[in-house]
């Protein structure tokens, strides 16, 4: 086979490789290019509990208002209530006051609520532009010692109005307080229970909150339990506020030796 013959035979047997190649190309085949993929590290997370809805200031905390939540762990601050998802949530919310509001979804911590042996449990319980006042009270003037915590009152001022002969008079100066503690203990003796009441503290207005000081000064402050119904007003400061901005000058007209003497401010 002379020389130039076998020259031609190469080039048209490469030409045929390019060709074939070409062709392929054309028509989509070949193995497809591989390419890493790349895989997004796992997040670690923690249990944290959260609100389960809207809690407002001084709103008692419940198992069905909280719920487990999980979370970034490098966004758990430290204030933020943490468990392993089986935490009884019971436990953790026994005795717990929202002392800020919180809103639903939102991590609760220790900002943001307080227990009941903790400071500020009493101003977390407070209704925003309410007082806390305490008054001296006994067992006679405190229905027998069946008063409790969020229960409703109304508070009786009892003075003496003449000597001779001597009377008393008694009128309601406050009605549908909310209670807020009671300074109570009770004692067992043989069969019988004892209960002592030494202190009330009840939930006013501040000027609610000066009139109760003042009369406290002046007679005998008692506290009349009102049916659990019989509460229209409850938990209401508008309507506390409203019952003080419709009062009169708040003036009480005291009878002394049938003659009228300017006394205590009214409070409603």
């Amino acid at each position: 086979m002379n020389r130039s013959r076998v020259i031609i035979l190469v080039l048209a047997a490469f030409a045929a490789g390019i060709a074939a190649l070409l062709v392929r190309g054309l028509l989509g085949g070949g193995t497809p290019a591989v390419k890493a993929a790349i895989l997004a590290p796992a997040v670690s997370t923690a249990d944290v509990l959260v609100a389960a809805n809207d809690i407002q200031p001084g709103t008692a905390l419940t198992p069905e208002a909280v719920r487990w939540q999980s979370w970034p762990k490098n966004s758990v601050d430290s204030s933020f209530i943490t468990g392993n998802g089986d935490s009884s949530t019971a436990d953790i919310v026994k005795g717990a006051v929202a002392r800020a509001p919180i809103v639903a979804g939102e991590p609760l911590s220790t900002t943001k609520i307080v227990h009941a042996d903790a400071t500020g449990f009493m101003a977390a319980r407070l209704t925003p532009g309410m007082r806390a006042v305490s008054v001296a009270i006994s067992t006679d003037t405190g229905a027998g010692g069946f008063i409790l915590p969020n229960d409703r009152v109304d508070v009786l001022l009892t003075q003496q109005v003449s000597d001779t002969p001597r009377r008393f008079g008694s009128r309601a100066i406050l009605s549908d307080v909310r209670v807020l503690a009671m300074d109570q203990t009770i004692t067992q003796d043989k069969d019988q229970k004892t209960v002592l009441a030494k202190t009330a503290t009840i939930e006013l207005t501040p000027k609610q909150a000066d009139l109760v000081s003042r009369s406290a000064a002046s007679g005998t402050i008692s506290l009349t339990l009102r049916a659990l119904g019989d509460n229209a007003n409850s938990n209401s400061t508008l309507a506390a506020k409203a019952r003080d901005d419709k009062s009169d000058d708040g003036q009480v007209t005291v009878v002394r030796y049938g003659v009228a003497h300017g006394g205590l401010d009214r409070g409603e």
